[in-house]
């Protein structure tokens, strides 16, 4: 819910997710939220690309306006597929526009900042448990790091990593693909970063209802477990939905 899988898309689909953040921030004192909206295609079994964009008041109040636009990238290089259990691995790269200002010592490409991101994640599945981890280097890259006299007074570059379990609760047992499935999510999420002292750890529970096995509904609770730098929150809620259309894109000619 928090991160994502190994795993990819099903190959030539498209999928539409919506995404609300909805936090009590630190500077301003009142609520806060940020919108987003993403758009994946399944290239084939090994590709997936993602294209993104929030809109906001977290650095406009009161005035909503359009802050960021991303892109991702996931490449699956390992598959080792078995009855009921799977072991993937997969590559990923992302790049981030934002308009935003930096005003906080947590780095965040989901809109708060420009930069790239790349990492590795594996993901192993177990009959109903499916466990994830998640390492990356992330660089925010803001004119103002390059500008003479300028003293950095933020982080340009961050380790993040995540440990993500998630578990199968209902159904006790399959009878058609059109069963609502209830899946539990415990996540765990970190960052440490490299050239200012600082850091953080986050935990994570969400509930996740997939409904004829192609629209998922999220909703989640993030809160900080132990953390030395200015965040504009600790604590968050996440609520999505993502319909996944199969088949959407053209199959290509031998």
């Amino acid at each position: 819910v928090f991160s994502e899988p190994a795993s990819n898309m099903p190959a030539r689909a498209l999928s539409l997710k919506y995404a609300g953040k909805f936090l009590n921030g630190a500077m301003s004192g009142r609520p806060e939220q940020r919108q987003k909206l993403y758009l994946s295609a399944g290239l084939d079994r090994k590709w997936m690309l993602r294209l993104g964009t929030t809109v906001s008041y977290m650095y406009s109040y009161p005035k909503t306006r359009w802050e960021s636009v991303s892109l991702y990238a996931k490449y699956r290089f390992l598959s080792k597929d078995d009855v009921h259990r799977h072991f993937r691995a997969a590559a990923f790269f992302e790049a981030s526009h934002s308009r935003n200002d930096l005003m906080y010592d947590e780095i965040s490409l989901e809109g708060d900042q420009s930069g790239v991101s790349a990492g590795l994640v594996m993901t192993q599945l177990l009959h109903k448990l499916a466990v994830s981890g998640t390492l990356a280097l992330t660089e925010v890259l803001n004119k103002k790091r390059w500008e003479a006299g300028h003293t950095a007074m933020h982080p340009y570059q961050t380790v993040q990593y995540s440990l993500s379990a998630g578990y199968l609760l209902f159904p006790r047992k399959y009878s058609s693909y059109s069963q609502t499935n209830l899946n539990l999510y415990l996540e765990l999420l970190g960052a440490r970063n490299l050239d200012r002292k600082g850091g953080f750890v986050d935990l994570a529970p969400a509930l996740q209802l997939i409904v004829n096995s192609n629209t998922k509904i999220n909703a989640g609770y993030r809160f900080q477990l132990s953390g030395d730098v200015y965040r504009m929150a600790e604590r968050s809620f996440l609520f999505s939905v993502e319909t996944t259309f199969l088949n959407a894109l053209k199959k290509r000619s031998p």
